[in-house]
């Protein structure tokens, strides 16, 4: 009976889920924040390359 109520009382791996939770949580707004900067970046390459390829075909003065 000891050793039933032992458990009961036992919060250690309540915490541990707690942390697992917040740890889950902030890897979500990670990927998500890098997704977003990843597409900006993709964006933004896509600009340079194309204004070099214009630069690259327009004659020199």
């Amino acid at each position: 009976m000891k050793f039933i109520n032992k458990l009961r009382n036992n919060e250690e791996g309540a915490t541990a889920i707690e942390y697992g939770l917040i740890a889950a949580l902030i890897a979500v707004a990670a990927i998500t924040a890098m997704g977003a900067l990843g597409n900006q970046l993709s964006s933004t390459f896509d600009n340079v390359a194309t204004e070099m390829g214009a630069a690259e075909t327009e004659p020199a003065a």
